[in-house]
């Protein structure tokens, strides 16, 4: 092997071994630096595509897969895949419907954005600072509608459109069978719904219940954090006055101080769904209403949050 194999060889293994470490502004460096001395090599190609699509650069990804597609000799889906969400991305719907078809992915028909019914997942929000996992809808292959109200910390809302990832990290039930999780990259389209922290009293389950299947105009969804949100004292975290009751904290007793995500078009929505509830039944109480709005997280680089394994802990704010 000659000092320029060998170097190389070198630059190959500190490539890889920078994504697999998460450092990927190296390994970005490291596969160009490849690519200037072996420019036809698909793989190498690849996967800088795949290590811009964790930098959420996407024409860079897209352009680096669509060359390593090209160079290909054989069919690869992991490279249509990543190029798909790409495009998917950057809105190149013309693209995005040649590589799903490729696949062999059946899709509506039409030249724009995709909305079918991909059936139910779990997406992790933000899953390079370990947020929450909530289920939605998938509306095609690597889009998706979340189902959930998720916390307003994770800067989104229920009905957002988010990208997610091809490659799944694990599964969930959802109440009927288990479906896969997936890493969400981003959100595409915000929600017309704001989050509510609403904080309430119900003597019974079917008080709360009432309040949960209740309706009126400009409320998209009501749920009952205390019941899909473990481990996170909303209360305290609020500021809203109560005390911690020892024996409330045993699952079989039924839990009186209920915490509730509401999703709504404005806060007098709420007001008047509420009101409506606390005047039906003498033990329904309303004490508080919040809304705090924040942005989601900026991905910075560090750590592989990409390769969450299954077996680790679910997060306290987990959903799913």
């Amino acid at each position: 092997m000659t000092e320029q194999d060998e170097a190389l060889q070198q630059l190959h293994e500190c490539a890889y071994a920078a994504v697999d470490e998460g450092e990927l502004s190296n390994a970005a460096r490291d596969f160009t630096a490849l690519l200037e001395q072996v420019p036809e090599n698909p793989y190498y190609h690849y996967m800088q595509g795949l290590v811009h699509k964790y930098l959420l650069d996407w024409p860079i990804s897209l352009r680096h897969n669509l060359q390593a597609i090209e160079l290909s000799e054989e069919f690869s889906q992991a490279q249509h895949w990543n190029a798909a969400i790409a495009a998917t991305a950057l809105g190149e719907w013309r693209t995005v419907r040649e590589l799903w078809a490729a696949c062999d992915i059946a899709l509506p028909e039409g030249d724009g954005p995709i909305d079918g019914d991909f059936g139910v997942a779990a997406v992790r929000l933000n899953p390079w600072q370990g947020s929450e996992t909530v289920f939605v809808r998938r509306i095609d292959p690597v889009r998706a509608r979340l189902l959930n109200v998720p916390l307003p910390e994770s800067g989104h809302r229920f009905g957002d459109i988010v990208l997610h990832d091809g490659a799944s990290t694990g599964s969930r039930f959802d109440g009927e069978r288990e479906v896969y999780v997936f890493n969400q990259l981003g959100r595409l389209v915000p929600s017309e719904f704001q989050t509510f922290a609403v904080f309430v009293r119900a003597d019974s389950e079917g008080d709360l219940d009432a309040l949960l299947k209740a309706t009126a105009p400009g409320i998209g969804y009501a749920e009952d954090w205390t019941r899909s949100i473990r481990h996170y004292c909303m209360r305290c975290s609020y500021g809203a006055p109560h005390r911690h009751d020892q024996s409330e904290a045993e699952e079989s007793a039924w839990q009186t101080e209920r915490n509730l995500g509401i999703a709504a078009q404005s806060r007098k929505s709420v007001e008047k769904l509420l009101k409506d509830w606390a005047s039906g039944h003498a033990g329904r109480h309303v004490d508080a209403i919040e809304t705090r709005e924040h942005s989601p997280p900026t991905c910075v680089p560090g750590g592989a949050w990409w390769m969450s394994l299954e077996d680790e802990e679910d997060t306290e704010d987990d959903q799913a």
